[in-house]
């Protein structure tokens, strides 16, 4: 290991101590938002979606599969019912896909959707003290549940004229987006800095992802898997009513399993790539789809991927390297 690569490291690990014990802000550029309105908007999502839509609270959002007859996953997002709109948050590289699906299947239904990316972006903050620094930087929030919105009362001195803060279901616990205009992004970041953020890398947020244990869409998550292989329940929804691959979901459900299960490994030593097989002796268990930069202080390197059911209770191996399914 290179002294640039120990340095980068402890970075890191500085970074994550602060979004585990401190406060951490970092950019959230890389994500879309798309705004829908019209009278048939509810409904119309509802329909779209795996999670519900339709009862939703104002200024409460829930995490959503969009999937296609087939069932298989053609992306993930967020969905807030704003009141007089509901605003989709998904990730940047997803944008045309959703607009695309979206489209599609817009027929006679009372329902319009706009690209607000441009005019709305965001910022995140993790760790136990993000509260005391939106505070601290005169941002006032009440206590909120998991996607629950608000509009703070803003006693900064950032200019914004108006911002929205959420706070996500993130299971690392506190964590908040400043949704805002991009010219009030940098007085917003200086206030927050100012209150005793520290600032978070993509490379640390991306670790830091990877040991919690929350896949990604295009890298975890792909359009050939089903949404119970993911694990994700939290984006599923049993009672709603019909939605777009409904009944391959159903089925599923009905048949209480699927064949493999998106799982959170450690492995022995570094080196291994995503997309490296699993093992069980010499069959085929599964595959790994992420792996952390950094090994942990027992020399093991934390990863996510899929792994066959049967094989669960079995020694495994990628790449040669000894692998611990963390149950």
């Amino acid at each position: 290991m290179t002294t640039a690569t120990l340095s980068g490291a402890s970075e890191i690990s500085r970074q994550l101590a602060a979004m585990e014990a401190g406060c951490a802000v970092y950019a959230l550029s890389s994500r879309a938002k798309i705004r829908l309105t019209g009278e048939d908007r509810i409904r119309w999502l509802n329909g779209m979606v795996t999670n519900n839509v339709r009862d939703l609270a104002p200024n409460h959002g829930v995490y959503c599969f969009l999937l296609n007859a087939q069932g298989r996953i053609q992306g993930d997002l967020y969905a807030y019912n704003l009141g007089g709109s509901v605003l989709i948050d998904t990730d940047l590289s997803q944008r045309d896909n959703v607009l695309a699906h979206f489209d599609k299947f817009i027929v006679m239904d009372d329902v319009e959707v706009a690209d607000v990316t441009a005019t709305h972006t965001a910022v995140g903050l993790a760790g136990p003290k993000s509260q005391d620094v939106l505070r601290t930087a005169g941002i006032q929030i009440p206590e909120l549940a998991s996607l629950e919105t608000c509009i703070p009362k803003c006693e900064c001195d950032c200019n914004c004229v108006e911002c929205t803060v959420v706070r996500t279901d993130d299971p690392g616990g506190s964590v908040y987006e400043v949704w805002l205009a991009p010219d009030q992004v940098k007085p917003t970041w200086d206030a927050l800095l100012k209150a005793g953020a520290t600032v978070a890398s993509a490379d640390a947020l991306e670790e830091r992802r990877i040991l919690l244990g929350i896949p990604r869409y295009g890298v975890d998550v792909r359009d050939r898997d089903l949404p119970q292989e993911t694990g994700q329940d939290r984006a599923l929804n049993f009672v709603k009513g019909c939605y777009l691959g409904q009944e391959i979901v159903e089925r599923i459900r009905s048949r209480g399993n699927v064949h493999r299960m998106f799982s959170r490994f450690r492995i022995a030593g570094a080196g291994i790539a995503r997309g490296t097989k699993l093992l069980a002796g010499d069959k085929e268990a599964g595959e790994i789809t992420s792996v952390a930069s950094m090994a942990d202080t027992d020399g093991r390197t934390p990863a996510l991927g899929y792994l066959r059911r049967e094989f669960m209770d079995k020694e495994l191996a990628a790449g040669g390297a000894r692998v611990a399914l963390v149950r």
